[in-house]
């Protein structure tokens, strides 16, 4: 259906090989595909035919969003070869190493494109820390993926969004909370900027 332009696989997918032919078949339909959660560690035995298939691709748009163990458990001899780099220096090399954009979660999460070009968010609240929140994140960045937003900028975008989301509610959030908060923030946004709605 070429009305679809984007897809989040991963929370709550189940990790094997039923969750590796769909990522196969997302990537094989040349559109915007996030991978998260159990998308990602489903190849971590095999982090190389899902970069092969990520790379044959004319033109990825393919964002990778793992925290840091899944991180580890996909680009383990990255970290091995490079074991005193920056946690900037390992985005940017899996990046490279996987012809997707990179984002790596955390207080500083870290966006890489394999092109060099990098953002380290500076908006992201503790609170955001808690179970389902990178799964949000995740739709997000299908959501811009969806509306045409390259992937580096999808994922930029996204991170800032899910960063001023978490402010915005506070302590006590759980990730159900976060979408509530998008119409505030986007409203701060064009109200800072200008823009009437």
């Amino acid at each position: 259906d070429k009305r679809l332009k984007a897809c989040v696989i991963g929370p709550g997918a189940g990790i094997g090989e039923r969750t590796r032919e769909i990522v196969h078949a997302a990537l094989s339909a040349h559109r915007g595909v996030v991978l998260d959660a159990d998308a990602l560690t489903s190849f971590a035995g095999s982090p190389e035919t899902l970069f092969a298939a990520i790379k044959k691709q004319n033109d990825p748009q393919v964002i990778l969003t793992p925290h840091d163990g899944e991180f580890g458990r996909l680009f383990s001899a990255l970290r091995s070869d490079n074991p005193h780099g920056s946690k900037l220096e390992h985005a940017r090399l899996a990046a490279v190493q996987s012809g997707a954009v990179v984002l790596l979660k955390g207080a500083d999460t870290v966006v890489a494109a394999p092109d060099g070009r990098a953002a380290i968010t500076a908006n992201a609240p503790p609170w955001l820390a808690t179970a389902g929140s990178g799964g949000v994140l995740a739709g997000i960045i299908g959501g811009l993926l969806a509306q045409g937003v390259p992937a580096f900028e999808a994922a930029c975008i996204g991170v800032w969004i899910h960063g001023e989301a978490g402010q915005e509610f506070g302590p006590g959030l759980i990730a159900e909370d976060l979408p509530e908060m998008l119409p505030a923030v986007l409203r701060n946004l064009y109200d800072g900027i200008g823009i009437a709605y």
